[in-house]
This record gives C-alpha cells, sequence and structure tokens, in this order.
C-alpha cells in the first residue's frame, strides 16, 4: 500500500503543479506558494518536507515536456548552438552526484513507476533531446497531453520497423534522390524546385496514406506549394513520367485547353491501394501565391465530407504541406487555422507538414523572416501540437507520421510536422545560393544525403551490403527511361465521384426557364413566413415577416428563390459576415426568439425531402472564407454556393483568390465552379470604403467566357438570376452587384407575374413610346432609380433609358434587338455613379462599338478620382444631383 501511496502523491503533485503551471490562480494559496518558490530555489517550508525532492524529480520531468524542444537534435546541419535550458540540468534544483543513484516514483511518466534519477534523465534525453522535439505543453485539454505523452514516452519516442519496412524506406528514399539527379542531369538549370534535402517528404507521405486507409479514410486532399512538388506527383500520385518529361521539354498536347500552367503548379489524382483500401489522393492545382491553396484545401474537404455523409469528419482528411518562411509569413496561414474548429468551416483537423529548409529564398536568418522562436509558432493559436523532426532521420519521421496522424483521428484537431531540413540547390535550380548564403551551402556541400546515411545505418544493421543503396537509384534511374510509372506506392484505375463533363458549357444565350407556378410561389411564401406557436420574435423582425407574406421586396425575392431550390433539391450554403441577418438587415435567414434565444430557421423547414440549407456568420476573414468557398464550390457543383461581402470593397482581402482561382482556373487548370458573389455595390453617400465594389476589376478580368458579372435592379430579376445559377446545364462564377439603398426602396418591388410570367432579362427596356424618345440613356444598378425619379419629376417624356443587369458576358443579342427600336436617336449617353477610371464606361464603351454603332456614345458621370467616392454626404449629393442634370440635359 506504501508503494501505491507513493504513486498516487507524486501523481497528485505533478497533475497539481501542472495546474499551476497554466494557471498558478487555479491552486491553493499554500501550493501555489510552494511551486513559486522551488521554482525560485528558495528553500521552502511544507507541511510534508519529504516531497520536496520527489517534487522536484516531477519539476524535472515537466521541464523536459516543456522545453527539451530548444535541445532536440533536429536540425541535420546543426546550423546553431542548441540553446542552454539550465532547467534541465539536474543541478537547477539542487540534486547531487549522489542523487543520481536515488529512486524517485515518476508520476505519468509513461513505462516507468519507479526509477533511478539517472536512468530518468536518460530516458528523458531519448525521448525529448533526440530527433524529435516535440511541443505539446502549450494544450490546455489534459487527455490531449496524457495521450501525447503516453504516445511518446512509452515508446521511447521510437518505432520498431521490421526489415521488410527499413527496406521500402530506403526504397522510397531512393526513389526521392533518383528522381532530382536525373532531372538535374538531363533538364540543367530548368526550374523544377528540388526537393533535394527533404527526401524525407516521400515515405513520410507514403507512410501517411497507408495508416489512413488503415483507419478507414477514402480521400486524401492534398495542398502544396512547388518545392519538392514533382517530386510527390510522380513517386506518390503516379504521374506519367513521359508527361514529366514532356512538360519539361515544352511540348504540347494536342487536347490541351485553354492557357495551362507551368508544370510545378498542376495538380493530379490517383487511387492507391492500402491495407484498408483504396485511397483517393488528389494534390491541387496550385499558383505561386504561396500558402493560398490552404482554405481552398479545406473547402474542398469539406465538400467531399457532406458528399459522403461523413458527419465524423474521419473519411476525407485535409493535408497541407508548407514553406518555413511562408508558414511564418503568411496572412492567410492564420485566417485557415481560425477556420479550423467553427462549425461552418471545420474539417475535423488538418495534418500540417512544414518542408523547413530554413530559408525562405535569399532569406536565413530566423530575426530576418520572423519574429518567434519556431516559423510553426502560429499554430499555436488553436493549441496544435507540434513535431519538430530531423528529416536525416527517416525513423523517427515515421514515427511522428504516425503519431500526428493518430492524434488527429482521435481529437480531430489540428497538428504539425515541423520537417527541419535544408535545400541543396538555390531556391530553383538557376540560382546560386553561394552568393547570399556562402557558409550554409558550404556546410550542405559535404553533407550527405538522406540516402546515404540511411543505407549506412542499414548496412551496419546487417539488413543490406554496402553497394545496395547505389544499386537501388542506378534501377531508379533505369526505370525512369523504361517504365511509364514509377511510384513507390500501388495505383488504380479510378473514376471521379462527380462527372464534371455534364457541367461544362457557355451556351449564353440558351434560355433557361426559372419560373415558377403562382401555387408554388404563395405555397413557399406562407412556408417561410410562418413562425412556431409560442416563438416570440423582436418586433422590428415581426413587422418584417408580416410584409415578406404581403410584399415581393428584396428579401422576400431572394429567400423564395432560395426556398424554390432547395424544393428542386439543390442544396444551398450562404457564408459571410453577418450573413444569417444580412448586414442590411434585410435577409433574417435566422429567427433569434426574444425570451428564450432559441433560434429558427424558416429555410431549413420547406419541406421533409429539401435540400440542405447553410447559413454561416464567417469568422472576420475575407481570403481565406473566399478560397474555403472556392475550394467547396469546385467540388460541389450541385449546391448553390454563395460568399457574400459585408461590404463590396472587402473584396479587396481576398483578390488573390479572386484573379489566382475564380476567373482563371478554367483556363490555367481546366477546374470548374459555380461559385455566387455577393458584393454590395452602390453610392450612398458612405465614403469611399464603403461605397464600391470595384466593379471595374471584374470587367477587367472578363474573357474566354470565364465568369458571369450581374447588377440586377429589381427583386424578380435577382430571383431568376439565382435561379438560373442552379437550372443551367454549366457553371460559371456569378459576380452580383447586390444592392444597399435599394433593399428598402418603394421602387424597388417586384409584382407576382415577374416570378411566374418572366425570367431573367440581360437587358431592360424602357416602357415608353420609342418614337417619343430623342435621348437614350443606358446605365447599370441603382443610378437607374436615380435618373427615373428625377425623369418623372420634370415628366421628361423624351429620355429613355435602358438597365444593363448583365455586363459579362455581354448580351449583344439582346442589346441589338432593344437597340433597333431606336435606331432614330442619335443622342446616346453612358450614365454611372462610379467615377469615370471605375465602373463600367470603359467595358461599355468598347462593347458599344463592337456593336458596330455609328451614333457615338457619351458618358455622364463622376469625374476620374483616385478614391472610389468622396467622404462628405454634402459633396457626395451634389455629385449625384449634377450628374443626373447633365443625364437628363436639366440647365
Amino acid at each position: 500500500m506504501k508503494q501505491q501511496s507513493d504513486i498516487y502523491n507524486a501523481t497528485f503533485i505533478e497533475t497539481l503543479y501542472e495546474t499551476y503551471l497554466v494557471n498558478p490562480m487555479d491552486v491553493s494559496a499554500e501550493w501555489r506558494s510552494y511551486f513559486e518558490q522551488l521554482e525560485q530555489k528558495k528553500p521552502t517550508v511544507v507541511k510534508n518536507p519529504s516531497l520536496t525532492k520527489q517534487s522536484a524529480v516531477l519539476q524535472l520531468i515537466h521541464a523536459y515536456r516543456f522545453r527539451a524542444h530548444q535541445r532536440a537534435n533536429v536540425d541535420p546541419l546543426n546550423l546553431y548552438t542548441a540553446a542552454y535550458i539550465e532547467e534541465l540540468y539536474p543541478e537547477y534544483y539542487g540534486f547531487t552526484q549522489a542523487d543520481m543513484q536515488t529512486v524517485f516514483n515518476v508520476g505519468s511518466f509513461y513505462g516507468l513507476e519507479k526509477a533511478k534519477l539517472y536512468d530518468i534523465i536518460t530516458r528523458l534525453e531519448s525521448i525529448y533531446c533526440g530527433a524529435i522535439g516535440a511541443e505539446y505543453m502549450h494544450i490546455t485539454d489534459t487527455k490531449q497531453k496524457r495521450w501525447i505523452q503516453q504516445r511518446l514516452e512509452g515508446s521511447f519516442a521510437k518505432a520498431d520497423f521490421s526489415v521488410e519496412k527499413k527496406l521500402h524506406i530506403l526504397k522510397a528514399l531512393s526513389a526521392a534522390q533518383g528522381l532530382e539527379e536525373f532531372l538535374h542531369t538531363k533538364y540543367v538549370g530548368q526550374k523544377r524546385f528540388s526537393l533535394e534535402g527533404a527526401e524525407s517528404l516521400i515515405p513520410l507521405l507514403d507512410q501517411f496514406i497507408q495508416d489512413a486507409g488503415s483507419l478507414g479514410v477514402k480521400e486524401v486532399v492534398l495542398g502544396m506549394a512547388h518545392r519538392g512538388r514533382l517530386n510527390v506527383l510522380v513517386n506518390l500520385l503516379g504521374k506519367r513520367t513521359k508527361d514529366l518529361f514532356a512538360e519539361f521539354e515544352g511540348k504540347v498536347d494536342n487536347q490541351q485547353l485553354g492557357s495551362g500552367d507551368v508544370k510545378y503548379h498542376l495538380g493530379y489524382s490517383s487511387d492507391i491501394m492500402t491495407s484498408g483500401g483504396l485511397v483517393h489522393l488528389v494534390m491541387g492545382f496550385n499558383p505561386s501565391h504561396l500558402e493560398i491553396i490552404n482554405p481552398v484545401i479545406e473547402g474542398s474537404v469539406r465538400a467531399r465530407q457532406e458528399r459522403r455523409g461523413d458527419t465524423e469528419r474521419n473519411m476525407v482528411l485535409p493535408l497541407l504541406i508548407h514553406g518555413d518562411a511562408a508558414f511564418a509569413g503568411q496572412g492567410v496561414i492564420m485566417e485557415t487555422l481560425n477556420l479550423s474548429q467553427t462549425h461552418g468551416y471545420g474539417t475535423g483537423g488538418t495534418v500540417h507538414i512544414i518542408i523547413n529548409n530554413q530559408i525562405g529564398f535569399t532569406t536565413s536568418e530566423p530575426f530576418d523572416s520572423r519574429s518567434t522562436l519556431y516559423c510553426t509558432d502560429v499554430a499555436k493559436m488553436v493549441q496544435a501540437p507540434i513535431f519538430h523532426v530531423n528529416a536525416d532521420d527517416p525513423e523517427a519521421v515515421l514515427f511522428i507520421t504516425k503519431l500526428a496522424l493518430d492524434y488527429r483521428m482521435q481529437f480531430n484537431k489540428d497538428v504539425v510536422i515541423d520537417l527541419v531540413c535544408y535545400r541543396r540547390q538555390g531556391h530553383n535550380e538557376a540560382d546560386n545560393p553561394f552568393v547570399t548564403q556562402p557558409m550554409m551551402y558550404k556546410k550542405i556541400a559535404e553533407h550527405p544525403t538522406t540516402q546515404s546515411i540511411y543505407a549506412e545505418s542499414l548496412v551496419e544493421l546487417g539488413i543490406i551490403d554496402a553497394d545496395e543503396a547505389e544499386a537501388l537509384l542506378q534501377q531508379y534511374r533505369a526505370d525512369l527511361k523504361t517504365k511509364d510509372i514509377v511510384s513507390i506506392a500501388e495505383h488504380h484505375d479510378f473514376k471521379e465521384a462527380i462527372d464534371w463533363k455534364q457541367y461544362i458549357g457557355t451556351d449564353w444565350d440558351a434560355k433557361t426557364d426559372t419560373r415558377i407556378s403562382l401555387e408554388q410561389l404563395q405555397s413557399l411564401i406562407s412556408k417561410f413566413t410562418t413562425i412556431p406557436e409560442g416563438f416570440e420574435l423582436n418586433h422590428v423582425v415581426a413587422k418584417l415577416m408580416t410584409t415578406r407574406k404581403q410584399i415581393l421586396d428584396w428579401g422576400c425575392a431572394e429567400t423564395l428563390a432560395y426556398a424554390s431550390l432547395l424544393e428542386d433539391g439543390y442544396p444551398i450554403r450562404l457564408s459571410g459576415q453577418d450573413s444569417a441577418r444580412g448586414t442590411f438587415a434585410h435577409r433574417h435567414a435566422v429567427l433569434h426568439d426574444q425570451n428564450s434565444g432559441d433560434t429558427y430557421i424558416p429555410l431549413q423547414n420547406i419541406s421533409e425531402t429539401q435540400a440542405n440549407f447553410l447559413v454561416i456568420n464567417s469568422l472576420l476573414s475575407e481570403q481565406a472564407v473566399l478560397g474555403f468557398e472556392y475550394g467547396y464550390s469546385s467540388s460541389n457543383p450541385e449546391t448553390l454556393v454563395i460568399w457574400e461581402a459585408q461590404f463590396g470593397d472587402f473584396v479587396n482581402n481576398a483578390q488573390v483568390v479572386i484573379d489566382q482561382f475564380l476567373s482563371s482556373s478554367e483556363a490555367k487548370w481546366q477546374r470548374y465552379c459555380g461559385l455566387v458573389l455577393f458584393l454590395p455595390h452602390g453610392y450612398d453617400g458612405q465614403g469611399p470604403e464603403h461605397s464600391s465594389a470595384r466593379l471595374e476589376r471584374f470587367l477587367w478580368l472578363c474573357a474566354e467566357d470565364n465568369i458571369q458579372v450581374c447588377i440586377p435592379t429589381t427583386p424578380a430579376q435577382f430571383f431568376h438570376l439565382l435561379r438560373r445559377q442552379m437550372l443551367r446545364n454549366y457553371r460559371k462564377p456569378l459576380i452580383i452587384m447586390t444592392p444597399k439603398s435599394l433593399l428598402r426602396h418603394k421602387l424597388a418591388i417586384s409584382q407576382f407575374h415577374e416570378f411566374t410570367e418572366q425570367g431573367f432579362q440581360t437587358v431592360i427596356d424602357d416602357i415608353v413610346e420609342p418614337t417619343e424618345i430623342k435621348r437614350l440613356l443606358f446605365c447599370s444598378g441603382k443610378v437607374y432609380y436615380d435618373l427615373l425619379a428625377a425623369r418623372q419629376q420634370h415628366q421628361l417624356k423624351h429620355i429613355g433609358i435602358i438597365r444593363l443587369e448583365q455586363l459579362y458576358p455581354f448580351p449583344e443579342q439582346a442589346m441589338a434587338t432593344v437597340l433597333a427600336r431606336y435606331e432614330h436617336v442619335k443622342d446616346r449617353v453612358w450614365v454611372q455613379e462610379e467615377p469615370r477610371n471605375q465602373g463600367a464606361w470603359e467595358y461599355i464603351r468598347a462593347h458599344h462599338l463592337n456593336l458596330g454603332h455609328s451614333h457615338a456614345l457619351t458618358y455622364v458621370g463622376r469625374a476620374a478620382s483616385a478614391s472610389p467616392a468622396v467622404g462628405y454626404l454634402q459633396i457626395h449629393r451634389q455629385q449625384l444631383q449634377q450628374l443626373i442634370n447633365e443625364a437628363l440635359d436639366l440647365k
């Protein structure tokens, strides 16, 4: 009983001390005083003095768990002197040489109950100061920490691999090294962003896929930048060698569509056989904008999980590979990490791998590339465990790979593997790294490859002969010349879950019937305005719901579009800042009981057979959230996916997603999506940052039928536009300049017949008699209502107003049909509320000329401006009145 009591006391003190380290105020004042004095090495008086040295042992164990990663042997090059951590030395706690042979209880130090102090330290050194540096004590969940401690300490942080497994590791390293050496000599000076120095990544990924398959994983979606990408494509995903060589040689496939992209941006997918069955491995296409692929991959994973009904989020895994400088430097890393545990964006945890070659292009000093100790420190914001591992020790790498994957599957949390390595070549193969890092690269030039280091260890074990490692390299090089596929994994033919061919097309002029019957319209409105009995609405919302039963305003038309699509079987995913209520309080998709705080979502209660409706109030991010929604939409064409900006110009923060994915992914990679962007746009006197959604930027990007840009001016038009997006048999991104003040404009009301008898009109003609028209105004958006009100006020019957509701693709046929009614009108004016150098003016002028009209098109609007809008309401009103007067020719 005394032995059990001692162990119990040790465990109790250890737990108490651990609690103190997280928050000193969570322990009693007596114990707090004791721990404070112990840390300061001051003599202390406690009720049980015999516990003092025992407590010091536990404190030493904790010190290793907390800080030994700083002294771990994780750098293959030994570039920096290991940190001196005085808490890791027994003298710090007052132990003498005689104490080294004293037996102590070790609490929760797994694998031991009692041990000599010397043996305890030896074991701690082996576990925490070897090829693995473990950071996990920042995690507040004790269960997670205990789990990691058991996995590390119970095994001495080492794996016991069979001879067969060791030979497979050597084969993987030989493949990684062999490909790089072959390409380096065959295609001299060509960029490939070599994996040399980080060859352990190939056995790491191989192990990850195999272990994932054994755990029931069906898909792994991989995102990575260019470093080592070609190696992963060939040696893991099974890309054909002749295709890679053709890309190096600049050969163009006759089947190539679009503009294409460089070889180290391309994606791939394949099925890999594991002990648990086939695992579908996908590598996402990626631009050079570092780390922007991360939220895209997360969105794709979420869509695939939901497509499989994977509510536990363990059948499809995200795997992200980063560069060290980029992981520390790119803001999208923080944004993506922040998505990880939210209900609308979570994917059940991501495994992150850092290819830490200790240099970013030519920046190698840590104090130049970051303000943190490690490049991985940002991951602590989500309490992810971080495992630094020496890439020259592939067995340690594989041990940590399995631990990281098991942790993710056990706790559905993010985890980081920091693969500490080096870069044998320059940033690219045309770069000479000796120019800027002479000392580092002298070390690298003398440093043996990981393959040779590991082969030597197998020779010492008697597993292989000295010449077998070179024979493996020679065989791999020979295979590159004779075999189509040289992957170390077993590949099988596969069929994509979604046949994207059925969604490809650009028949813009084909009519799409987006009407609904009057009966359906009335039934749906009744359903989404019916509130459960006893549910107490805020009086403002109650009034809105009553109005919604009677008036087809913007909020009603939008909700009606969603309800009709849900009834037709199309899921809807709407996300953005304040999207549940709507920035301008017009939507109220989620209702709140004023007495209980309970919520009710009418669009989830349309029918028993309806599709799923999800509305998400996103975190305060544009870049990561839009990237996520792009990834989701590109993997789920049957869902209406909408991202809504709080104000249209907030999309500036996500410009890279628009440029690199939304507008160009089809041309570069033949990747398609039907993502919809809601960008509130309109000049209401709210200043430079809340007026313009930068319409001109989207129009500059329009080419090759890549996107749609629309500015609907009525609720019914908005209704038909949303339905058209899904009822068409192809998918293209849709950019909608949505209204602000029009949401409650007395004239922005639609009638029943506009929903039941009409469809979306790309051009809306005036309802005047053409023969009376002498001046023809063209416009888009809110300014139409300003012009209409002034025309009515001044009773101007000789002025016609034509609304262009779809800017791209430019509706040439519809516009020509309208203009045929006004051939006699020579005075034609484009009117916009944006400054002359912004908005649609330059775009419209070019298309007007393309229509072959002899009549000149003149401009009315604000003068060219560096700022989108003025900041003073009085000046805004003066500018608006001036452009109205000029447009209507009022003297």
